[in-house]
């Protein structure tokens, strides 16, 4: 009964019974809901989204000489391939310094070769017969001269007669001598001090042709790796020079996504983890990446930088090299980078920062 004496309603009853058990249903209701966001939750992998720009290297290949360029042989855009002739300059004053220098270097080698030769048989053999030609003559003046001193002391000779007698010995005497030195040159040969200054002098002239030969290649210019041509700076006729570049080519390989990761955030990444890449221009294409370089200093954010935090003010440059087989991405253009930041095994091979280069697009074959 109620505590005004009336009988309690049995319908009353029952509608406690139903509150109090959909209580209870909604209570276990959401603690199975929450049971299960929690335990999806962390059965769900994380991940670590940024936002940057596709970034390659450029090179501007320019000439070793200096000259008036004939041709340019490729233009914007093209593909070039390592080693590809793509400009030449007018050759024609390095040829004509190749063969002067050429003409020389020759010119050294038969002097060189002459004096290693040594004297020829019929050059002793002619010293010889000068020698003793000289020899006889002085003897013949020898005895003319003792004659006319015998003759100047009997009275039967001037003495001027005496005195002429006497310097002509003197003189083929001096000759003679002369001669038989000369054939002693000819006998011995050359000294070694002139071999060793024509050996020199000719190797000097070998050095002035391999560098006239070397200035005539390097009328030649060529693709210094795998790219595409972005800018053709000179044309034919042009004035070239080694600080004038004559194009402006875009490297293949490596190519990374720069970004930037927040403070907070720097300790989730390490070397090697894999990354997708996904860019606006290729909607639903993911190219994959991995992590290559962590700048290990931070710096200010720039401006262009887009970070979920706003709020951090430091942030660390990375780069995600990206495996492009098709040669979509190009230079600047926007890019998505998603990392997973779930436990995931160990990478096949070391990764180490720098700059890692995408020739075998994997982690394992950063340089």
């Amino acid at each position: 009964m109620s505590s005004t004496g009336e009988p309690a309603s049995p319908h009353r009853g029952r509608r406690v019974v139903v509150v109090v058990a959909a209580v209870v249903i909604v209570a276990a209701a959401v603690s199975v809901g929450l049971w299960w966001w929690l335990a999806q939750r962390q059965a769900a992998p994380l991940a670590l989204t940024l936002y940057g720009n596709v970034d390659i290297r450029e090179v501007q290949p320019a000439f070793n000489d200096t000259g008036t360029i004939d041709k340019v042989l490729v233009q914007e855009g093209a593909a070039v391939k390592r080693g590809e002739l793509i400009a030449t300059l007018d050759d024609r004053r390095y040829a004509a310094a190749l063969a002067q220098a050429a003409g020389q270097m020759r010119s050294q080698q038969q002097g060189l070769a002459k004096l290693l030769a040594g004297s020829r048989p019929e050059e002793i053999a002619q010293a010889k017969a000068t020698m003793e030609a000289l020899r006889s003559t002085a003897e013949n003046d020898g005895v003319n001269y003792r004659r006319a001193e015998m003759l100047a002391r009997n009275g039967a000779a001037t003495a001027r007669q005496r005195d002429d007698a006497k310097a002509a010995f003197a003189a083929a005497t001096q000759q003679y001598e002369a001669a038989r030195q000369a054939y002693a040159l000819a006998v011995a040969g050359p000294r070694q001090e002139d071999i060793a200054a024509a050996r020199a002098a000719y190797e000097a002239a070998q050095a002035a042709v391999a560098l006239a030969r070397r200035e005539l290649a390097d009328t030649r210019l060529y693709a210094p790796s795998d790219g595409i041509v972005e800018n053709r700076i000179l044309e034919p006729g042009d004035i070239a020079s080694p600080t004038t570049p004559v194009y402006t080519i875009a490297l293949m390989s490596p190519l990374w996504v720069r970004a930037y990761v927040g403070e907070t955030d720097i300790g989730k990444i390490a070397l090697g983890m894999p990354a997708e890449v996904t860019t606006d221009s290729f909607p639903g294409q993911i190219y994959r990446g991995w992590i290559g370089f962590i700048s290990p200093t931070a710096e200010f954010t720039p401006k262009t930088v887009e970070t979920p935090e706003l709020r951090t003010a430091l942030v660390y440059q990375l780069r995600v090299f990206v495996c492009d087989a098709r040669g979509q991405l190009r230079l600047g253009m926007p890019a998505t980078v998603r990392i997973d930041l779930s436990p995931a095994p160990a990478a096949s091979g070391p990764a180490t920062s720098g700059d890692a280069g995408n020739r075998g697009c994997g982690p394992a074959d950063a340089r």
